[in-house]
């Protein structure tokens, strides 16, 4: 897939099973200035999604909400995708999610079998080191969640000073 694009695969099952819908593309990068103007270094971000794949994505607890909501933590009652794969290629990491059944995931689903283009955004704490030309380096990037959003390049938390952060690595 392009860097800018996702793919929506739709798994049909045997029988009455539903079947299983998976959003495929770019979820964050590293080493570039992306259009948040942050820059994420490739040693932290590897160590940091090297964590989050041990912890969160094989024990199946990393989901992630529709549009990044006010809080750090995920809320449960808001899940709408868990992500299964976290592949880096070059300087971008690419991701696989499920949909879930949930209430949002079912808004998810039918927002992309409507045409909606939907992407992903990730949503972490860490600091922000400005540099030049606005551009601000993020340290201590601790990986909390990636969002389904409809503009992965806004951002959840707004004071750019702020020791939590959102950013987005990934267009739609």
């Amino acid at each position: 897939a392009p860097y800018d694009q996702y793919e929506y695969v739709v798994e049909e099952k045997n029988g009455n099973q539903p079947s299983t819908m998976y959003i495929k593309g770019p979820y964050m990068q590293c080493e570039e200035v992306n259009k948040n103007k942050r820059v994420y270094d490739s040693h932290e971000m590897d160590t940091e999604v090297r964590r989050y794949i041990n912890e969160m994505v094989t024990t199946n607890r990393s989901m992630g909400e529709l549009n990044h909501p006010t809080a750090a933590e995920v809320n449960l009652e808001r899940a709408c995708h868990l992500v299964t794969e976290l592949n880096r290629n070059g300087n971008v990491y690419f991701g696989k999610s499920k949909v879930l059944t949930t209430p949002m995931g079912q808004i998810l689903r039918s927002l992309v079998n409507d045409g909606v283009k939907v992407g992903m955004s990730s949503r972490a704490l860490g600091t922000l080191q400005e540099m030049s030309n606005g551009v601000n380096k993020v340290k201590d990037f601790r990986l909390v969640a990636v969002d389904c959003v409809a503009d992965p390049y806004r951002d959840w938390e707004t004071d750019r000073k702020s020791t939590r952060l959102n950013s987005s690595h990934s267009a739609k």
